[in-house]
């Protein structure tokens, strides 16, 4: 049975102790990643930086794992207000430029 690997990324650090990612096998899972700076950890104030954080994590999440954002399968995007979905399709552009290889997402609004 595989064991689980904790991926430590800079800048997303959780309060509670719960890690950024675990990797288990070929598998990665994340918990909530926040768009802080990889720098500071502090919150940008833009929400495209915010938003563009996010899709740096993720990268770095992934290369952690020993993959590309290519292996990604699945993805949540949580956001307080629908007009951030054009934000975050900048990005989402930039990470999966082939509109015929893109995966899903799932938009959850918190209201």
């Amino acid at each position: 049975m595989a064991k689980r690997e904790v991926l430590h990324v800079r800048g997303s650090n959780h309060q509670n102790p719960i890690p950024t990612a675990v990797k288990i096998g070929n598998m990665v899972y994340t918990s909530a990643i926040i768009g802080s700076d990889p720098e500071t950890g502090e919150m940008p104030e833009r929400v495209e930086d915010e938003v563009a954080n996010l899709f740096y994590y993720m990268r770095e999440i992934m290369e952690l794992a020993g993959g590309t954002v290519d292996d990604i399968a699945h993805l949540n995007v949580s956001a307080t207000d629908r007009e951030y979905k054009k934000i975050v399709n900048v990005e989402w552009l930039k990470m999966f430029p082939n509109e015929n290889d893109r995966l899903q997402d799932i938009l959850v609004l918190k209201i």
